[in-house]
């Protein structure tokens, strides 16, 4: 069965959880095409790190939303 509700969830440099906008995608390429997009807006509100969440189930992270070197 695939997942139908993908959610990021963020946390900050020393590891601890941050509230999130709550958005809900339907598909991971959707969720993945949003972070693209608003990673610089999440980095300003002080989020370090963001993870991926199919279904309640962690599917990867921590993703760190720094820009590269």
């Amino acid at each position: 069965m695939r997942p139908t509700q993908w959610t990021w969830k963020y946390e900050d440099a020393d590891g601890r959880a941050l509230a999130g906008d709550n958005a809900v995608f339907p598909t991971q390429s959707d969720a993945e095409t949003w972070i693209g997009e608003a990673w610089r807006g999440l980095r300003e509100r002080g989020v370090e790190n963001a993870h991926l969440w199919a279904d309640g189930a962690r599917v990867y992270g921590p993703l760190s939303l720094r820009p590269a070197d």
